[in-house]
C-alpha cells in the first residue's frame, strides 16, 4: 500500500475591508487605509484549517494475515444469532412477504444475548444481517424493508454493538449474498411456499443488483464498528458481484476483516463449513457444502464451523426460532463441549447458532444448557474435572 504524500495547500490573502460610509466602526479599532495585517496565531490557525480540510485520511495498514488469522482462531467459540422474518413465519426460508411489520418483535433483548455468550466462554456474537429475504437488521439507508420501519423501530445491530462492547465480545456479520426483493418481475406464486412446484425454481437464485449489494457492505463496515469476518451465504446466488470482487470490496473498509462464503467460487481467508465439524484446513470431510474449495483453495487461513442448537426435529426452522412445542429441544451440553475442544485443537473456530424468540430473548433452555458449557470450559481452563 503506497503511502499519500500530502501538499501544503496555498492559503489565500486574506483583507479587512475598511467601514464604509454609513457604517459606523467601532472606537476601539482605528480607522486603516490600507489591509488589516492578521496576527500570526490566526494566520497559523487557518493555515491548519485549510490543510486539514484538504487531506483524506489514510486508509488502515493491515496486520500480516497469519498473525489476523491467529487473533481469529484466538476466539475459539462464538454465538450464531438469526433473527429476522422467518422467526415469524415458522419456515427456514420466508418468501413472499414486503411489509415489514411481519416482523412482530416489540422487544430485543441484545444485553441478555452478549451476558450469555460471555457466561458460556464465547468470545464473539455472529449476527445475521440480512437473509435471503432482504428484511435488513440495521437501519439502512438502501431500502426500507428494513427492521427500523418494524414495529419494534429499533437498529437491533447498534443496540448488538453496544452489547458486545459492554460484554467485551467481538462482532462478526452473517450477509445473504442474494436477496428475493431484487428479483425484477413477477415470481412463481407456487415457489412461495415451502413444497411448492416451483420453490426450487433456478429464478430465486438469480437476483442481480451489484451495487446495492457493495452499498449495504459499505454500511456495515463503516458505520458499526471492528468486523472480525463476514460470513456470506452463497445459496441465493452472489447478487451479481463475485466472490473475489466481495472480497475485494470488503477489505478495502476493513483490512483486518476475513471474508468467506459457504458454497460457491472459493475466495477470501476463512473457510466456512456450514453444518460442519473441527478439522485441519483442507480436510473436505469437515465440510457438508464446501469440500471442493476446502480440499484445493489455497488462500484459506482458519477455518469455522457452525450448527443450530437445535436437534432435529419436525416442522419449523432449524436455525431460526422454531416453534413453541420445541422448547425444550436442545443439543447436550457435552455435545457442544466436545466440539468446542476439537475447534481449539484445530485452531478452529466455533459458532453455534442459537434463535431468539419472539420477544427477543433467547430461550431458556439453550441459556441454562450455555452455562453448563461454560462451567466445562472454566473447569477445563482451571485443571478441575468437568462439572
Amino acid at each position: 500500500m503506497q503511502n499519500s504524500h500530502l501538499a501544503m495547500p496555498v492559503i489565500p490573502a486574506i483583507t479587512v475591508v475598511p467601514a464604509k460610509a454609513g457604517i459606523q466602526q467601532s472606537p476601539n479599532i482605528p480607522k486603516k487605509d490600507h489591509p488589516m495585517p492578521l496576527s500570526k496565531p490566526i494566520s497559523i490557525c487557518i493555515a491548519l484549517l485549510a490543510l486539514c480540510a484538504t487531506t483524506t485520511a489514510a486508509p488502515p495498514t493491515p496486520k500480516d494475515s497469519q498473525i489476523r488469522a491467529q487473533e481469529i482462531a484466538n476466539l475459539r467459540f462464538g454465538m450464531f444469532i438469526c433473527w429476522s422474518l422467518s422467526t415469524f413465519s415458522g419456515n427456514e426460508w420466508t418468501r413472499g412477504v414486503s411489509d415489514p411489520a411481519f416482523f412482530r418483535a416489540t422487544e430485543c433483548d441484545t444485553d441478555q444475548w452478549c451476558q450469555t455468550a460471555k457466561d458460556a466462554g464465547m468470545g464473539y456474537i455472529l449476527f445475521l444481517t440480512k437473509h435471503h429475504d432482504g428484511f435488513c437488521l440495521w437501519d439502512t439507508a438502501t431500502t426500507d424493508f428494513k427492521v427500523t420501519k418494524s414495529p419494534i423501530g429499533r437498529d437491533v445491530l447498534s443496540a448488538l454493538r453496544q452489547s458486545c462492547d459492554k460484554y467485551g465480545l467481538k462482532l462478526a456479520l452473517y450477509f445473504s449474498e442474494g436477496d428475493w426483493t431484487w428479483l425484477p418481475g413477477t415470481l412463481p406464486p407456487d415457489g412461495i411456499k415451502p413444497g411448492g412446484a416451483k420453490w426450487g425454481d433456478p429464478v430465486w437464485a438469480s437476483s442481480t443488483n451489484p451495487e446495492k449489494k457493495k452499498a449495504q457492505l459499505r454500511e456495515l463496515l463503516t458505520q458499526y464498528g471492528p468486523i472480525e469476518f463476514l460470513w456470506m451465504d452463497h445459496a441465493q446466488g452472489t447478487g451479481g458481484l463475485n466472490h473475489a470482487e466481495t472480497a475485494a470490496w470488503a477489505e478495502q473498509f476493513q483490512p483486518d476483516c476475513f471474508v468467506g462464503f459457504n458454497h460457491g467460487e472459493p475466495a477470501g481467508r476463512i473457510v466456512l463449513r456450514e453444518r460442519g465439524t473441527p478439522g485441519p484446513i483442507g480436510d473436505a470431510k469437515t465440510s457438508q457444502y464446501n469440500k471442493e474449495a476446502e480440499s484445493n483453495y489455497k488462500g484459506y487461513r482458519v477455518a469455522e464451523f457452525t450448527y443450530p442448537i437445535l436437534p432435529e426435529h419436525k416442522g419449523g426452522a432449524d436455525w431460526f426460532y422454531s416453534l413453541p412445542q420445541h422448547d425444550t429441544l436442545c443439543l447436550p451440553a457435552e455435545k457442544i463441549y466436545t466440539d468446542y475442544c476439537g475447534a481449539v485443537q484445530y485452531g478452529n473456530i466455533f459458532s453455534l447458532d442459537v434463535g431468539p424468540d419472539y420477544r427477543g430473548c433467547l430461550r431458556d433452555i439453550d441459556v441454562s444448557t450455555l452455562h453448563q458449557v461454560g462451567d466445562m470450559i472454566r473447569a477445563q481452563a482451571a485443571g478441575k474435572p468437568k462439572p
